[in-house]
């Protein structure tokens, strides 16, 4: 049995004119039914619920970015997960909302609550179906897109699969349109796609591809496999698991040596530091010689901002450079109190240190 994380994005949810795409909902409960059938465990992470909203109401007066996504959200999320109710309804699977936030995943204890009451629905036979908290989600604190969330859940989830169904088959050498882009089949740990990926965003969706070639790398890195494919094929969720020779996608190969579950948090952590640590040369060249070494404070040469024990903290060299992510040992008033001596406990332990 493997543990499959499945998002779907908001262009393959919905109509052209914003409504819910039925036929393609449809077509997913029936791919995931089948994968549950054979044995595979699924979270669903599902985009579509401002693009449902957004078909369902015209607003009475022009709104701002946020008070529209607050809007259209509470409305739409209701058409979404009422949809999924009846299809999955239709196999017997009984499936349970999950809405989240970035604060959800900042703190490690709201973190293991989170990651805890999604492994009781799994146990229970429950799909898990995975959207951000659009009501109560501002700007400054947004996921950058599902993908980062499916990114999140995967790892958190100790997932063996994170597939990922957008508009196209995957990641081309150009622009998918150009007759002369060719698919890039597989993607090895490591490998440089800069020269392919675009910045271009989907239609309904925040994200585009090179949001998703981010994600995909970061979460492989950690030893996920992830596929990109594209999400209104026929049968495609189940081949690209089970079949896949038969239908074109990109995978990014896991990494050999993958990463522990909370060296798993720390890496997407990136967004919820509290503080920065800065290293001298020496600190940044032993830390990334990555020869089990924690970060003492004799290597630290200044420390911004305010946090407590066990918060998230960014280490960066000499010239500004991200060199580490890491939880803090000590709060703020003890790191700053140490900087640059000897004979203090580490300012972050090895085992809670994440090299970039």
């Amino acid at each position: 049995m493997s543990r499959i994380v499945v998002k779907v994005g908001s262009n393959v949810l919905t109509r052209a004119d914003g409504k819910p795409n039925v036929t393609n909902m449809s077509a997913l409960v029936d791919q995931i039914a089948a994968l549950r059938a054979h044995g595979h465990e699924v979270i669903l992470v599902s985009s579509g619920a401002v693009a449902c909203g957004r078909g369902a109401i015209t607003p009475s007066r022009q709104l701002d970015s946020v008070a529209s996504r607050q809007l259209y959200s509470s409305i739409g999320q209701i058409r979404l997960i009422n949809l999924y109710n009846e299809l999955f309804g239709g196999y017997g699977i009984v499936v349970g909302q999950v809405l989240t936030q970035k604060d959800n995943f900042a703190s490690r204890d709201s973190y293991l609550n989170q990651r805890a009451c999604m492994f009781t629905m799994l146990d229970n036979g429950v799909v898990p179906v995975v959207n951000e908290n659009d009501t109560a989600s501002l700007t400054e604190l947004m996921f950058t897109d599902n993908d980062e969330l499916s990114g999140l859940i995967a790892t958190m989830m100790d997932a063996d699969t994170l597939v990922i169904l957008s508009n196209v088959d995957g990641i081309y050498t150009g622009a998918p349109s150009d007759p002369g882009s060719q698919l890039i089949a597989c993607v090895e740990p490591g490998k440089d796609l800069s020269a392919f990926v675009v910045a271009a965003k989907s239609g309904f969706g925040r994200g585009g591809m090179g949001t998703k070639c981010g994600i995909a790398r970061k979460v492989s890195d950690e030893g996920v496999a992830v596929i990109i494919a594209r999400g209104d094929r026929p049968r495609v969720l189940v081949d690209v698991i089970e079949h896949p020779d038969s239908v074109p996608h990109t995978l990014f190969e896991p990494s050999p040596r993958p990463l522990s579950t909370l060296k798993r948090w720390i890496a997407h952590s990136g967004s919820f530091a509290k503080g920065v640590v800065h290293v001298n040369a020496h600190a940044a060249e032993a830390l990334r010689n990555d020869r089990a070494v924690s970060l003492l404070p004799v290597g630290v040469t200044a420390v911004e901002g305010e946090w407590e024990e066990g918060d998230i903290v960014t280490v960066l060299d000499a010239d500004g450079v991200r060199v580490a992510m890491g939880r803090a040992s000590v709060d703020s008033a003890t790191a700053r109190a140490t900087i640059g001596t000897h004979g203090h406990k580490p300012l972050i332990h090895y085992d809670y240190l994440y090299l970039e």
